[in-house]
């Protein structure tokens, strides 16, 4: 088990960044969903090919996402570069160059060719 989790603050779409981001990658799960009252996700513990990460529901916030922290992804091939990067950018997800971009929580990625990280 991993000792360092990251920990997002999402503005009241945990679920739905749960169900999104678990389908796009593989091995991926919720491994727990903690509701309130009113029955809409507080906090999600989410594996995302491995990796454990926290989603909580913290509402609106002057803490917003940005570039400072993203997420590194490395693609074996274009299919897999264009399936992250389609899915990422759709519904509201901003392209970036060289390969970054946010998603349309504000969560920014980088989605890289393999062979790219080799030079």
């Amino acid at each position: 088990m991993q000792n360092i989790t990251p920990f997002l603050w999402f503005d009241g779409n945990v679920e739905e960044a749960t169900e999104i981001y678990t389908s796009l990658f593989p091995n991926s799960k919720v491994i727990f969903t903690n509701k309130g009252p009113d029955g809409k996700a507080m906090w999600a513990n989410v594996s995302l090919n491995g990796t454990e990460y926290m989603l909580f529901n913290g509402g609106p916030s002057e803490y917003k996402f940005n570039e400072s922290i993203s997420f590194f992804v490395k693609c074996k091939d274009q299919e897999e570069v264009d399936k992250y990067w389609n899915t990422l950018t759709s519904d509201g997800g901003v392209e970036s160059q060289c390969g970054w971009l946010k998603d349309k929580f504000g969560v920014s990625w980088q989605i890289v060719p393999d062979a790219l990280s080799e030079c």
